[in-house]
């Protein structure tokens, strides 16, 4: 689909955009926040947290104040002041344009509006962003309007030669494709020492396969037609299949320093916002 196409959809996204990103604001006030938004240990002059002193510590960093408490050495930490870049990539694939039900959202509409959201609560914490393989990082006033429209024409595997080493990057998709093609693709973007997090977004019918008796099933990508006579005789070994491929997919993102959440359209946005917010803020696994 061509961009000029694609336009009316972009501005319908931005239609809805308004209420989440509301709601977006209230879920980031639960979060300890400092100056840019993540709170994180650093370099800057703002008090973060004392821990124990480790090994491989300089014994100018102990407080000596707080470690006089106890019988144990403290470190005091400080907060970085430094915006970090976070990286974000959606899957634009024909599966992600299925939906199971009429009123549930298609996968692409609930990651694309996951997808600003979480860039929204970034921007207002000061952090950079940009979409892989759009060649730009955005931050500030207009960022998130210009995210939207490198969204609208962003195509292709997550890949970005000129990301920061070290940035953050956030992946929604369903990651239905081969494990083994997520683990070329993952390893590429590890070995530049950027850590990552998965967000599969999956419509309910999906895991459960929901249907009964006679169906005919067609692929969205080509795929040629599959008549099932008896849905339910195959439903067991279907849900084992999908289970099996999520804990290969988690065991993929972890050996390539990246953590797997999984969302369902049929959920309210707001609690994956929460639970990819909390993640990125270093406080939830």
């Amino acid at each position: 689909m061509n961009m000029v196409a694609r336009l009316p959809n972009a501005e319908a996204l931005g239609a809805r955009l308004p209420p989440l990103i509301v709601a977006a604001e209230r879920v980031a006030a639960t979060v300890r926040a400092g100056v840019h938004g993540r709170r994180r240990p650093g370099h800057g002059d703002a008090f973060w947290q004392f821990r124990p002193f480790a090994q491989g510590d300089a014994a100018a960093r102990v407080d000596w104040r707080q470690s006089a408490r106890g019988d144990r050495l403290y470190v005091r930490e400080t907060e970085s002041e430094a915006a970090q870049t976070v990286a974000l990539w959606c899957a634009d694939d024909a599966g992600m344009a299925w939906r199971g039900a009429p009123a549930r959202p298609t996968k692409r509409e609930r990651a694309e509006l996951l997808l600003l959201a979480l860039a929204a609560l970034l921007i207002r914490g000061g952090e950079r962003v940009r979409m892989l393989g759009a060649g730009r990082t955005l931050a500030g006033r207009g960022a998130l309007e210009r995210l939207a429209q490198d969204l609208d024409h962003a195509s292709g595997a997550p890949e970005d030669p000129g990301l920061p080493r070290h940035a953050r990057v956030v992946l929604f998709g369903d990651f239905w494709a081969p494990l083994e093609d997520w683990q070329a693709r993952l390893s590429a973007l590890s070995t530049r020492g950027l850590r990552g997090t998965l967000v599969q977004v999956l419509d309910p019918a999906e895991e459960t396969l929901p249907y009964a008796g006679r169906v005919r099933f067609e692929g969205l990508s080509g795929e040629a037609p599959e008549l099932m006579p008896r849905v339910e005789g195959v439903r067991a070994a279907y849900t084992s299949r999908v289970a099996a491929h999520r804990d290969g997919l988690a065991t993929v993102a972890r050996s390539n320093g990246c953590n797997l959440m999984t969302h369902h359209t049929d959920q309210p946005p707001e609690a994956a916002l929460l639970a990819l917010w909390l993640s990125l803020s270093g406080e939830a696994g």
